[in-house]
């Protein structure tokens, strides 16, 4: 059994599993004073798995580790479109979603949870290199290539290795809210947020020049949310036009610039929530939305809820 209060996640190792894929969810969740897991890595038996690239993995637990966990990750492996994994193993996934469990997939892991069927009918993503095929193989998966990682709510993929990350920590920001998502980021020194519509790679060159610029502009406008920010002030500051900063930034971010302020605005507002005791208003002046009822406006349409409902569910100390 758990720990009490440690939320049980197994990460499950196939035949051929890439070494990051197995790495990213174990790192990410691994047990410390900041992360309420506990973590089990686990095969389709106990004992030596032939992993990828030159690795294996000699695993302590086999599949009734699914029976225990609350999410079960299924990192990519080899040669994902010849067979289908193990009906044991098919077997064991279905039952841990019936109970309830959180299937979540990076890279070609997608494969193994589309063979169980929970992928029928929704969106799910994969590595790129394998979206035709995953298409092919479970033609009624709705395969996007074009993002990082899609949210099913109870079924979660994701693309290529480093959207594992994106993948984790989009799931630490549900569990645990902005401010231990954040906290995660920064210990793997990583991106704290890409957004799951952002495009697994850009579809045209973009000069290197132009790329750090815009990198530059975005840390610029984070350290100015509670200012007044328009496209043209944006546009200035990374020196291109208006019209070509709002192209490119839809290449690179998946979000219009005015869409990731206001998101960043937003998450903004989320960590004040999480770790201060300031009023809707305060907040709201300080994360440049000027009003509580705009904040409140907009924190329904992007998140589905209210401030104050947020705060109850994600306040430190709850």
């Amino acid at each position: 059994m758990p720990a009490p209060h440690l939320h049980p996640v197994a990460v499950l190792v196939l035949e051929g599993a890439k070494p990051l894929d197995v790495g990213i969810p174990a790192q990410v969740f691994t047990t410390r004073a900041s992360m309420p897991y506990e973590v089990r890595v686990c095969g389709a038996a106990p004992g030596l798995v032939t992993g990828g690239d030159g690795l294996s993995y000699h695993v302590a637990h086999g599949l009734d580790t699914l029976a225990w966990a609350e999410i079960v990750f299924i990192p990519g492996y080899r040669f994902p479109d010849r067979e289908d994994p193990p009906p044991a193993v098919v077997e064991a996934l279905l039952a841990a979603h019936e109970r309830g469990a959180r299937l979540a997939a990076i890279s070609t892991g997608a494969f193994a949870l589309a063979a169980t069927g929970l992928l029928d009918g929704r969106r799910a993503t994969t590595h790129w290199h394998y979206t035709r095929a995953l298409a092919a193989k479970h033609p009624l998966v709705k395969v996007d290539e074009n993002v990082l990682f899609v949210d099913e709510g109870s079924v979660l993929t994701s693309a290529g290795a480093a959207s594992g990350i994106d993948l984790c920590l989009h799931i630490l920001r549900g569990d645990l809210g902005v401010a231990a998502s954040n906290h995660a980021a920064r210990r793997l020194v990583a991106a704290p947020y890409r957004s799951g519509g952002q495009a697994q790679y850009v579809p045209r060159s973009v000069p290197e020049a132009l790329g750090e610029r815009f990198a530059a502009t975005r840390e610029w406008a984070l350290h100015r949310l509670d200012e007044p920010l328009t496209l043209d002030a944006l546009a200035h500051h990374a020196a291109v036009s208006p019209r070509t900063l709002s192209r490119r930034f839809v290449e690179d971010t998946g979000y219009t610039p005015m869409q990731w302020v206001m998101r960043a605005r937003i998450d903004l507002a989320r960590e004040l929530l999480e770790r201060s005791e300031r009023g809707i208003e305060q907040i709201a002046n300080d994360v440049g939305l000027g009003t509580g009822a705009n904040l409140r406006l907009h924190f329904q349409r992007i998140l589905g809820t209210t401030p104050s409902e947020y705060r109850r569910t994600f306040a430190k100390g709850e």
